[in-house]
């Protein structure tokens, strides 16, 4: 143990040693805690979330909802390392304890894999663990993240009682046909009563959906969209989906609706949630007034996060550099070294020519934008670096500022990435 503090304090004069950037203030602070088996692996999926082994009983659909391809279930009591793990992360929240010593929490977010698999007590001793290590703002928001798959009633009740002020519910769809082409692990009518549970726990839920899904036409996007909305959620996000690389979609991707029937998705959700109160802040999050999520607005505005847990990643910014750290991701190999106070499996500085594009990417999804100043505060680097990109920008349409604010314009806003892509580092 007298190594490891030798080790941890040597960490944190390497970063505190002179630079080039001058960061005048730390941003906020939030904590993200990944929590990394799931009942099954969604085809979809390229998060760092891993099937238990004992998990195996129940038929679920192939990629493409024709048929078997995977036996899963929940696992019995106990089967997962949770004690073990929940030790592992008291490990490493307290090893990384020198790195923001002082600064208080804004947020705190619990996601996966499944998070809502570990037990009630299991995340209460977490967040105890928690709170006894960090100042929590006394607002602190504490998100969630609950499959309708692994849903039993008051167990979200006792989320709450465990100091959980914010559910967030993987639905995805309320179409048993589309839940089954994606290969979820839940049905409809899981889900209605999982938000209905949800929406009497918490004052603070959410509600994921995804759209242009194979064989989903405008009738089923709407009929899922109007099922979430008679819900009246403070919170919905709605993602469309994308193939990503190293999942079984990819290797056998399935029809899916063209570009021209998904942008019509997309104005539909738009004008639909419009209608029913929710403002569109970000690109896939829509929130009545007040009830945006902390924790991402936070990732957004291009705030620091310490992440814990399997193949968590952490942003930690120091007066002269801003530091990148990846936790170890397979999770028997995570508890090992967290254990032995060396969770961090690789660590970086991140380059000064590509701070800009890095905040950029994440401050041109809020449909606000952000403070020319924010930009300053939290890269380093003085407004005039990005000066040549943002002059183009305006050139093509794609972003409005002052003296004092930039954001993307309408069009920027549908093509953001076209927009971000301007702040990429000359190559």
């Amino acid at each position: 143990m007298a190594e490891a503090a030798l080790t941890r304090a040597a960490t944190v004069e390497h970063h505190l040693r002179p630079g080039t950037l001058q960061l005048t203030t730390l941003p906020p602070l939030s904590l993200y805690v990944h929590l990394p088996w799931c009942l099954a692996k969604c085809p979809y999926c390229d998060f760092n979330s891993h099937v238990h082994p004992v998990h195996a009983t129940v038929a679920l659909p192939g990629a493409h909802g024709n048929g078997s391809s995977v036996q899963r279930t929940a696992a019995p009591a106990g089967a997962l390392p949770e004690a073990r793990y929940i030790d592992a992360l008291r490990a490493d929240l307290e090893a990384a304890l020198p790195l923001v010593w002082g600064r208080p929490i804004v947020s705190v977010f619990i996601g996966g894999g499944t998070p809502s698999l570990f037990s009630p007590d299991s995340i209460d001793a977490l967040l105890s663990a928690v709170r006894s290590m960090l100042p929590l703002e006394p607002a602190c928001e504490v998100t969630l993240e609950a499959n309708p798959g692994t849903f039993e009633r008051e167990r979200f009740r006792a989320f709450a009682q465990a100091g959980v002020n914010r559910l967030s519910i993987g639905v995805q769809s309320f179409d048993d046909a589309m839940l089954a082409r994606i290969g979820r692990v839940h049905d409809a009518a899981q889900a209605r009563a999982a938000v209905a549970e949800a929406r009497d726990a918490f004052e603070r839920f959410n509600i994921d959906l995804m759209y242009a899904l194979p064989g989903q036409h405008l009738p089923h996007l709407l009929a899922d969209l109007d099922q979430a909305l008679a819900f009246e959620p403070p919170h919905l996000s709605v993602y469309h989906l994308t193939i990503e690389p190293n999942t079984r979609f990819a290797l056998d991707p399935p029809p899916r609706p063209d570009d021209d029937l998904a942008s019509d998705m997309l104005d539909a959700i738009v004008e639909r949630t419009a209608g029913a109160g929710l403002d569109r802040y970000e690109v896939s999050a829509f929130a009545r007034p007040g009830r945006e999520c902390v924790h991402n607005l936070n990732y957004w505005q291009f705030g620091d996060y310490l992440g814990i847990g399997a193949g968590a990643h952490s942003k930690l910014s120091f007066p002269h550099r801003v530091v990148r750290q990846q936790r170890w991701r397979e999770p028997a190999a995570y508890m090992n070294h967290a254990l032995a106070g060396a969770a961090v499996s690789n660590e970086h500085e991140v380059p000064r020519d590509e701070l800009a594009f890095e905040f950029m990417l994440n401050a041109l999804r809020l449909r606000e934008g952000c403070a020319t100043q924010q930009f300053v505060q939290r890269t380093g680097l003085p407004l005039s670096s990005v000066e040549s990109a943002l002059e183009q920008a305006e050139r093509q349409g794609l972003i409005e500022r002052d003296v004092a604010w930039l954001k993307p314009s309408a069009r920027g806003f549908d093509f953001l990435s076209d927009l971000q892509q301007l702040f990429l580092p000359p190559r």
